[in-house]
């Protein structure tokens, strides 16, 4: 019974470490859509954020400096993207989805002239990474049962980014339903005529929130490169951009509901890899790419069969056009 409790924890520790670049993509798409953008590019700004970090943090040797780059190259990409659909009222879709194919031309490019690595960037050392932080007095409780392996392991151990991205969620909630910029995030998501109208910018809302997505995209990034990782590794997101996507929708542009499908998809990624090298009778070993491929399909099945009728918000992906 301990052994499988102890298992049981491993497994929810890796799925927090798994989640966290989703939940911060979740909320960055979250605040981007509610403001009546789409944002197929959180895919291509978590990569590009990715490489800044780890290039920043190879050249420097500072993972502060490292997050700073991250964000600032996620953030550039948001605006250029706004620059496209708000500024020019260009199509949503094919504005991401150019950012996402740029972006994963441009980091090998950058990387083999910069690194001469294959698109790679040298690996960084622990003083220039987001290591994890162990809890006051973890060592010793950890022998108390129960308690001690949630607080030990379940709690303690993790990155400062991890705490960070949960932290977030909680922190979006407020911004988006107890503030006033909230409440005009939300009103420029549904009706920019009635926002206009009161004499407020669509615009510049419509940009505000593209800063919080490039600045959330960022951190996903650097974490995925110098938290999880010590180097980036050519298109090392892997298609995470997409599922944060889908776990918002699935969420119903809710913070918290997000944040649970981001776990669901953590947690059977993380059961995926405990799965490796099972023997199933008739079958044998589970194949490899099977276990890969078991968490994305999982998770559009679960998606495609629980989620329901989700409403966007009305005006996202329609280009404001001031009415005279």
């Amino acid at each position: 019974m301990e052994g499988l409790l102890f298992n049981l924890l491993l497994s929810i520790d890796a799925t927090f470490r798994v989640a966290t670049p989703l939940v911060l993509c979740a909320m960055a798409g979250l605040f981007a859509e509610r403001s009546g953008v789409i944002d197929i590019g959180l895919e291509g700004k978590m990569l590009a954020a990715a490489f800044a970090a780890a290039s920043m943090a190879a050249v420097t040797g500072s993972a502060w400096l490292a997050l700073g780059a991250g964000m600032v190259v996620s953030v550039a990409l948001a605006l250029l993207h706004g620059f496209a659909c708000i500024t020019h009222r260009g199509n949503q879709v094919v504005s991401g989805v150019a950012i996402n194919i740029l972006v994963s031309g441009l980091t090998v490019v950058l990387g083999i002239a910069w690194f001469a690595r294959g698109g790679q960037t040298p690996s960084v050392s622990n003083e220039a990474r987001f290591t994890p932080i162990t809890w006051p007095g973890a060592e010793t409780l950890a022998g108390v049962p129960i308690l001690g392996p949630i607080y030990s392991e379940l709690l303690s151990g993790h990155n400062l980014l991890v705490y960070v991205a949960f932290l977030i969620v909680p922190l979006t909630w407020w911004v988006v339903y107890r503030t006033r910029f909230g409440l005009r995030l939300r009103a420029v998501g549904e009706n920019p005529n009635a926002v206009d109208t009161a004499g407020i910018s669509v615009s510049g809302l419509r940009y505000a929130a593209m800063l919080c997505c490039g600045a959330l995209c960022g951190i996903a990034g650097t974490y995925l490169s110098i938290a999880q990782n010590a180097a980036f590794v050519r298109d090392m997101t892997a298609g995470q951009g997409y599922i944060a996507l889908a776990a918002m929708i699935f969420g119903k542009w809710r913070p918290v509901p997000a944040m649970l499908a981001c776990l669901m998809f953590g947690f059977l990624d993380a059961v995926a890899i405990r799965l490796q090298g099972v023997e199933v009778p008739v079958i044998g070993p589970i194949p490899v790419q099977l276990i890969q491929a078991l968490p994305y399909v999982l998770t559009v099945v679960l998606l495609a069969g629980f989620i329901g009728r989700a409403i966007a918000p009305k005006a996202s992906g329609i280009p404001y056009v001031k009415e005279r």
